[in-house]
């Protein structure tokens, strides 16, 4: 699975593409013009841009010169009508990673998303946040380790393993052995907190852990436990 945003202007290509995308498990943005690119492009959330290059408002080609001038760990498909080999040699120098002609098989597109998220994980700039059982740390996508304390580490590991769902302060008191009743409340905001300060210090990201009132945390960007 892979976080995609799509450019393309036509309606009901972005569409198909769409739809063909989501069938494959990734999780798709669409642009139809360079202003919605930008609009829409989260550089710490997508992984993958497909991008035409003839735009209403613009060339892709100046793009993607853009995001590679700004070091973003992406990866970038070109998916376009224009087939020569001199437009491919370009897109490709411009900085792109492969270049598709919109009349390729839809199986090739999706065997260079599936290829191309494997280099990127291959190369940490893996877009999920890890937390490691080695050493007690926190990977952020595409940042440094972090080390972690016991509590720190024990609490977020069952945020994580909550999948996304909602993990109740009584959970994470209870397992930590501690009385549920009689356990003050907010030590584990207090304990929240500092965890969030310690990441954005490290990092300048934020920590993805939602908290949710009277129910407990959540932790809301893919992630995993290793």
């Amino acid at each position: 699975m892979a976080e995609i945003i799509l450019l393309e202007d036509e309606r009901i290509l972005r569409r198909e593409l769409s739809d063909f995308l989501m069938q494959n498990d990734h999780v798709v943005d669409v642009a139809g013009s360079l202003a919605e690119f930008n609009q829409n492009f989260q550089p710490e959330r997508h992984a993958i841009a497909i991008i035409d290059i003839g735009l209403p408002d613009g060339n892709g080609l100046d793009l993607i010169r853009h995001l590679r001038q700004q070091k973003m760990n992406l990866g970038i498909i070109i998916l376009t009508a224009r087939s020569s080999t001199p437009d491919k040699l370009n897109g490709l120098a411009c900085g792109a990673d492969h270049y598709l002609s919109k009349s390729a098989d839809l199986a090739e597109l999706a065997g260079i998303i599936a290829a191309l998220t494997r280099r990127l994980d291959a190369g940490g700039l893996s877009r999920r946040w890890k937390v490691q059982s080695a050493g007690r740390k926190l990977i952020p996508p595409g940042g440094p380790p972090i080390e972690l304390s016991a509590q720190d580490y024990f609490v977020l590991s069952l945020i994580v393993a909550g999948g996304g769902e909602p993990v109740s302060r009584r959970t994470i008191v209870e397992a930590l052995g501690s009385n549920y009743e009689t356990t003050d409340p907010a030590r584990l905001d207090t304990q929240m907190r500092r965890l969030r300060r310690k990441v954005s210090e490290a990092t300048g990201k934020e920590l993805p852990i939602k908290t949710l009132r009277n129910e407990g945390y959540q932790f809301y960007e893919p992630a995993e436990l290793n």
